[in-house]
C-alpha cells in the first residue's frame, strides 16, 4: 500500500491522470514484484569546476542525472507499473550478455543507462530493431538489444589512459556495433541508435543514427530536438549486419542491402543546466506525438510537482531543489519524478498509437507522401523511452552565497 503523501505532496501527483486512461483504454495489469527486485533510482553526480578569473572562488558545482525508462511492446498492454526501470550507477551492471528470457518486454526496441568507468559520466541511448528483417526469418530484437548491452559493457569498463581517450558517443556507438557484428549468435539483423555521454564537465554529447532521437527541453520550452536520418520515407539509416547470401543475392539479382555505420552518425554537443529534462526514445514516441505534446506533458507534472514554478514577472523559474528525484524505499513500486515523465510520456504515446480519430506525426507524413493511401490516427509500434531530470545539487546554498 503507497502512503498517501511523499515529502509533503500526495503521491498522486507523481502519476497523473494518465493513470485512468491507460486503464480505461488498455485493461492495464497489476505489477509483477520480481520485476521491482533490481530496480533502484539512478542520479548520478557530475562535478563542473569553474575558472573564476576573479580573486573571489565559488562553490563546487554539481550536476546530478536522474534517469527513469518506460516501454511498451506493441499489441501488448501497458502497464506504468511494472514497464519502469529505475537506475543506480553504482550497481554493478551485466557485462555479458543476457539471454532471452532476462531482456526487458520491450520488444525490438532496447535502451541501455550506465557509469562510464570508475567515473560520474553517463552513458545512455536508446536502440529500435528494425522490423524489416522479421520477413528475412530474422528477430530484430536480438540485434537491439545485443547492441546495447555491448555498449553498455564497454561503458562500464572503459578506463582512459589519457585525455585523449575519453568516451565520446560515436565511439562508443562503434564499440557496441563492432562487438555486435563479432556475435557469433547475431546472424543478421539492424537497428537505429540514439547514443548520449553526459560529462562530468556537464557537457552532453549525442550521436543519433536513424529515427530514434531526443529532445532537450528547458525552461517550459523545446529548447533542441534532433532531426531523423532517412533514405526514403519510413526508411532510417540503420546499422546492420547483412549475410554474405543476402549480399549475393543482391548483386545478381538488384536491389541493395541497407547498411549504414556510427561514422554516419549526426553528432551534436549541448550544454546542460539545472531544471533541463531529456527525453530520448524510439520512434514508438515521434511517430505519435508532437514535441509540444511531450512538453506539455513535461511542464504539467513539473509544475505540479514544485520542479518548475510559475512567476508573474518572469514565467517558468527553475525551483532551487528539485524534490520527488529519489527513491523513497518505503513506497514499493518506486515513484519518483523521472518515472512520472518516462511512464505518463510512454502512456501518452500508447493511446496516440491506438487512436484512430487523430492524425499524429506519421499520419501527417504518410498524408504528405502518400495521399492516396487514407492513412489517420496513430501508428502502433514498439515504444520506449528514457526521461532524465538535470539538477544542480546545492543550488539554494550557491544562490544564498552570492547574497
Amino acid at each position: 500500500m503507497l502512503s498517501k503523501t511523499h515529502n509533503g505532496v500526495p503521491l498522486r501527483h507523481l502519476i497523473p491522470c494518465f493513470q485512468s486512461q491507460l486503464r480505461s483504454s488498455l485493461r492495464l495489469t497489476p505489477a509483477s514484484p520480481q520485476l521491482y527486485h533490481h530496480m533502484r533510482t539512478f542520479s548520478v553526480q557530475s562535478i563542473l569546476r569553474s575558472k573564476d578569473p576573479q580573486p573571489q572562488t565559488e562553490p563546487t558545482r554539481r550536476f546530478v542525472y536522474h534517469a527513469a525508462a518506460a516501454f511498451s511492446t506493441k499489441f501488448k498492454r501497458f502497464d506504468p507499473y511494472a514497464h519502469v526501470f529505475h537506475f543506480n550507477p553504482y550497481n554493478r551492471i551485466q557485462t555479458h550478455k543476457r539471454p532471452k528470457s532476462k531482456r526487458p518486454a520491450s520488444g525490438q526496441d532496447a535502451f541501455f543507462i550506465t557509469r562510464v568507468g570508475d567515473t560520474n559520466t553517463v552513458a545512455f541511448g536508446i536502440a529500435d530493431g528494425v522490423g524489416g528483417w522479421e520477413d528475412a526469418g530474422v528477430d530484430p530484437a536480438d540485434f537491439s538489444h545485443g547492441f546495447c548491452e555491448y555498449m553498455a559493457s564497454a561503458a562500464y569498463e572503459h578506463k582512459p589512459v589519457s585525455s585523449e581517450a575519453l568516451l565520446t558517443a560515436k565511439s562508443l556507438m562503434q564499440r557496441g556495433y563492432d562487438d555486435v557484428c563479432r556475435d557469433n549468435s547475431i546472424n543478421a539483423g539492424g537497428s537505429t541508435a540514439s547514443v548520449a555521454i553526459a560529462n562530468e564537465d556537464g557537457k552532453l554529447e549525442v550521436a543519433n543514427l536513424g529515427d530514434s532521437g531526443f529532445v532537450h527541453i528547458r525552461l517550459n520550452a523545446v529548447h533542441y530536438y534532433s532531426e531523423p536520418q532517412t533514405h526514403a520515407f519510413n526508411t532510417p539509416f540503420q546499422l546492420a549486419i547483412v549475410p554474405a547470401s543476402m549480399l549475393a543475392r543482391a548483386a545478381a539479382f538488384g536491389g541493395a542491402q541497407l547498411c549504414d555505420y556510427p561514422k554516419d552518425a549526426d553528432v551534436t554537443q549541448h550544454t546542460l543546466k539545472h531544471g533541463d529534462i531529456l527525453i530520448f526514445a524510439s520512434d514508438g514516441l515521434w511517430d505519435n506525438l508532437f514535441n509540444q505534446d511531450i512538453l506539455r506533458i513535461v511542464s504539467r507534472l513539473m509544475v505540479r510537482l514544485g520542479a518548475w514554478v510559475p512567476s508573474k514577472k518572469r514565467g517558468i523559474l527553475v525551483a532551487d531543489d528539485i524534490k520527488h528525484t529519489q527513491d523513497d524505499p518505503s513506497i514499493r513500486p518506486p515513484l519518483t519524478l523521472q518515472s512520472a515523465l518516462a511512464v505518463e510520456i510512454a502512456g501518452a504515446a500508447k493511446l496516440a498509437s491506438v487512436n484512430e480519430e487523430v492524425d499524429g506525426p506519421f499520419a501527417k507524413e504518410v498524408q504528405k507522401y502518400y495521399p492516396r493511401e487514407n492513412w489517420h490516427g496513430g501508428k502502433i509500434d514498439d515504444i520506449c523511452v528514457i526521461a532524465i531530470v538535470v539538477s544542480e545539487d546545492g543550488k539554494s546554498e550557491m544562490i544564498k552565497s552570492k547574497l
